[in-house]
């Protein structure tokens, strides 16, 4: 296609552009006061055991369960610790602040045991009251110490668990300390998949000591993040880095095995890509695919693609007049050249299929199902049959940073947007500042359309599901309300095998799939690179992984 040729031109230009801008200020750059970092020539300013990791973009917030994105759970990873996390390079449940968990015989409560003699970075205790501490501030909508009147809203507490404390949809009922070493959750119905979505990476644990005394300002720049993980957070320069060094105390014995980790925020895949050849940094995510064949060309590096794992979408909000008609949102998918684009762009390191759950959740999808083929002429006549023969207007935004189902947002647009142009839709491309995006998205009427995907948190279709189609999830769509789908979604999680729950995704995954509200692009396998020189990172599916492992 003429688009797919001068896109790809295009976004190739622009990256060797910018990669060359890239190292000739960054090796200009003078040190200051900067941390040990490497130089340049690949070789370490001072001690050899700092990494670097170049991050596509800084943090939102390093305030665990309140927020959802990539960048923040990357760095929350380093600093806090979960009661369960997953072995490392998979999806499964591994003892990390509880030892042991189990459920009751009806599937309502689930008790855990927790490990002893942990303490957080502060010198203070962890135990069964500051758990507690932590699920009231997200869950509570009251509680004094969620500070809900700065605008905090953790919105992902809802997504993953139905709703706040009091309300209908909360699955959770109660939290209670049993002892210093146990505590139990009440829940509304049986949720198999309970341990993985608490051990997910939005609800690290905190200090309670350390959220009282920075209040409302815990987790911003220039405050406080305390927990119990591998690394210590000691500084976050906005725009550019975050410091964090070795944890002393860290309760595994043995790491981390760096002594200091620089994160910095690069949010261009070509200048990361620089900056990696150049040693400024030592390992790095979210890198364009056709960038594979310069890594592999460069005897310094090494190319990971990371288990696929995720999605990545083009959202239809409901809200805005023409797209509430179900036929406008199915012409939009009949107007877009899904396969083209992810040959385009992904190359081998994408897929494209009509589910929004990935393959290694398929089990879930309804495998009738046939993605709704390129074809502009039977999009124009939905168009026309919904009234709108001469098409219409429609704001599309993409995302600032790269992620990792969106490594080259921009480009990918500009592509969405001429295939739509060729049935008549009048696309105009918008962007805004990251944490600004994620956040006013939300914002009534919110956007008309926007790129957004979703690297699941546990092993499991409610992981997917749950934080895009709950009641309590669907803001960013003007609060889209299917009682059959919600429905499905709680018997989803009641049921205890997988046959069974197999038979309710797949009606879902049917319903979703005429509704096209979230359209499905690309399940990535995300395209990952390190210097030789490190040794022990293994990228995990779930997008985010601690990197206490790693040593060079």
């Amino acid at each position: 296609m003429i688009w797919q040729k001068w896109q790809m031109q295009k976004w190739r230009g622009w990256r060797l552009a910018i990669a060359f801008l890239a190292a000739i200020v960054l090796t200009n750059c003078t040190a200051g006061n900067q941390p040990s970092v490497p130089s340049s020539s690949g070789t370490p300013a001072s001690s050899s055991s700092a990494l670097v990791y170049g991050s596509g973009g800084q943090p939102v917030n390093l305030e665990p369960g309140n927020i959802t994105d990539g960048n923040s759970l990357i760095v929350q990873n380093q600093i806090y610790n979960r009661l369960m996390e997953f072995k490392p390079g998979t999806t499964d449940l591994q003892p990390a602040l509880a030892t042991e968990w189990k459920a009751s015989a009806d599937g309502k409560t689930w008790t855990f045991k927790l490990r002893q003699g942990v303490k957080f970075q502060d010198g203070t205790d962890f135990n069964a009251e500051a758990v507690k501490f932590n699920v009231e501030r997200w869950w509570d909508a009251s509680n004094p110490q969620g500070y809900r009147n700065a605008g905090k809203i953790y919105e992902v507490w809802s997504q993953v668990f139905g709703g706040f404390k009091g309300t209908p949809n909360s699955i959770v009922q109660s939290v209670t300390v049993v002892d210093s070493a146990t505590v139990q959750f009440g829940l509304k119905q049986p949720f198999a998949a309970f341990p993985n979505a608490i051990g997910s990476a939005f609800f690290g644990i905190a200090s309670p000591t350390a959220v009282k005394k920075a209040g409302a300002k815990y987790g911003t720049p220039g405050s406080l993040a305390v927990g119990t993980g591998p690394f210590v957070f000691k500084e976050w320069r906005t725009g550019d880095r975050i410091v964090l060094e070795k944890n002393p105390n860290y309760w595994r014995s043995g790491f981390p095995k760096a002594n200091q980790l620089v994160i910095r925020f690069v949010a261009d895949p070509a200048a990361r890509l620089a900056q990696l050849r150049a040693g400024q940094i030592d390992f790095t995510v979210d890198l364009a695919p056709d960038q594979k064949k310069e890594i592999d060309g460069d005897a310094n590096l090494t190319a990971i693609a990371r288990p696929s794992f995720n999605v990545g979408y083009l959202a239809l909000n409901p809200s805005y007049k023409p797209l509430s008609d179900v036929k406008v949102r199915q012409a939009i998918a009949y107007a877009i050249n899904r396969p083209a684009i992810v040959q385009a762009f992904w190359g081998s390191l994408g897929k494209h299929d009509p589910h929004f759950l990935p393959e290694p959740v398929a089990w879930a999808n309804d495998s009738a199902l046939a993605a709704y083929p390129f074809d502009p002429q039977k999009a124009k006549q939905l168009l026309t049959e919904a009234g709108y023969p001469n098409g219409f207007d429609l704001e599309l935004w993409y995302m600032p940073v790269s992620r990792p189902y969106f490594p080259t947002p921009k480009p990918i647009a500009e592509a969405f947007a001429a295939d739509l142009s060729a049935v008549g839709i009048r696309v105009s491309l918008k962007t805004k500042d990251w944490a600004a995006y994620l956040a006013e998205r939300r914002k009534p009427p919110g956007y008309q359309s926007f790129m957004l995907g979703w690297t699941a948190d546990y092993g499991d279709p409610d992981s997917f599901y749950f934080p895009h189609y709950a009641p309590s999830a669907t803001t960013d769509i003007g609060n889209w309300k299917n009682e059959t789908v919600s429905q499905l979604l709680n018997q989803g999680r009641a049921l205890q095998t997988q046959a069974d729950r197999a038979k309710v995704y797949a009606q879902v995954d049917k319903i979703l799939h005429q509704e096209v509200l979230r359209l499905p692009i690309v399940h990535s396998q995300p395209l990952v690179a390190q210097r030789k020189a490190i040794a022990g990172w293994v990228p995990s599916p779930l997008g985010a992984e601690p990197f206490e492992s790693i040593s060079k």
